[in-house]
């Protein structure tokens, strides 16, 4: 039996870059590319993942199966001087990579994120995906993510113009005491 943990990551250790690359790139290959089309150049994509860690308003969660990074969520929080989105988060950058996926670790991935956001006092999660990740709509909605918009032209692969679809979820307040 496999084993999936999700964790917010803070720093690499071990493989975790590699592992990060390499589902991440699996991930793009599979259309689910967070706007890459196909998987840049190794140095590339190794120098993006460490300037996520370095940037105050965003956490990255990774899942792992059997110790392997396989899938990962941004948190993004809007920036301070934004005072009147700052109940708000965005979660961007959500896939598992294809050898991972049928574990469960897209929902838990987005639970942790959640989680997360209702600790620091988000009240409202926003996201968007691409209309022909069928499966991610299923597991936003799913969640309780409202559907609130379509973008005609939120992608372009090819010649071809991808709709985007946007979704929002307002979140439960933490109870004193609970965390």
């Amino acid at each position: 039996m496999s084993v999936t943990t999700v964790e917010r990551l803070r720093e690499f250790r071990g493989n975790d870059l590699q592992d990060l690359c390499e589902a991440a790139e699996e991930g793009i290959k599979a259309g689910g590319g967070f706007g890459w089309l196909k998987p840049p150049p190794r140095n590339v994509m190794e120098s993006y993942w460490r300037g996520i860690m370095l940037i105050p308003d965003r956490q990255l969660f990774v899942g792992r199966l059997d110790g392997t990074i396989a899938g990962t969520a941004q948190l993004v929080r809007p920036a301070r001087n934004n005072e009147a989105q700052a109940h708000a988060a965005q979660i961007s950058t959500h896939f598992v990579a294809p050898w991972a996926r049928g574990h469960g670790l897209a929902r838990a991935i987005v639970v942790a994120a959640e989680t997360a956001a209702r600790t620091a006092g988000v009240q409202l999660v926003n996201l968007d995906v691409r209309e022909t990740q069928a499966a991610a709509i299923q597991l936003y909605q799913s969640l309780g993510y409202h559907h609130w918009g379509t973008h005609p032209r939120y992608a372009r692969v090819g010649d071809d113009w991808v709709v985007g679809q946007f979704f929002w979820k307002e979140l439960e307040p933490v109870e004193p005491g609970q965390s």
